[in-house]
């Protein structure tokens, strides 16, 4: 069977995170369940946006809405980890780009992969419904040109 590859670039992390796992994320199998972690990424992915002053559907004049969704589950979380969010973005074009996500936790000294994702986002008119050009706001956050309002998490 085919797996999912996600080759994340060699920079630096657009943005980083810390979130904790949640009994509640927690499925029958006794570790983070898979639609909790879309949730953990979307979490991640807005605390990114406000660093800059930014939203979902405020995305420097028009919002953004999740073209597709690509997660390789590396190992398991449990409740109480702490997961470290990286995200980096990717494939930056004129209506759309790639977030990509590095999931992971520390079980003592040894770091811990959990997971690596990648959302396509497309720049949308919720007024129009339709697909719309990115903002400069938002593309030169995505080229790591601005500084955000904040810590970006872990420095």
């Amino acid at each position: 069977m085919a797996r999912v590859k996600i080759k994340f670039p060699e920079q630096k992390p657009l943005f980083q995170t810390n979130i904790t796992v949640r009994i509640g994320e927690v499925n029958y199998g006794g570790h983070l369940g898979n639609d909790s972690l879309l949730t953990i990424l979307q979490e991640a992915r807005l605390q990114m946006l406000q660093q800059y002053g930014l939203s979902e559907l405020s995305a420097g004049g028009h919002a953004m809405i999740m073209a597709d969704v690509m997660i390789a589950y590396q190992g398991e979380a449990f409740h109480g980890d702490v997961l470290t969010v990286s995200i980096y973005a990717t494939q930056i074009s004129s209506l759309s780009f790639d977030l990509l996500y590095e999931v992971v936790t520390r079980r003592g000294n040894q770091r811990q992969k959990i997971a690596a994702a990648k959302t396509g986002m497309v720049c949308f008119d919720y007024n129009l419904r339709k697909v719309c050009e990115m903002s400069s706001q938002l593309r030169d956050v995505l080229a790591g040109n601005v500084s955000s309002n904040g810590s970006n998490g872990l420095d």
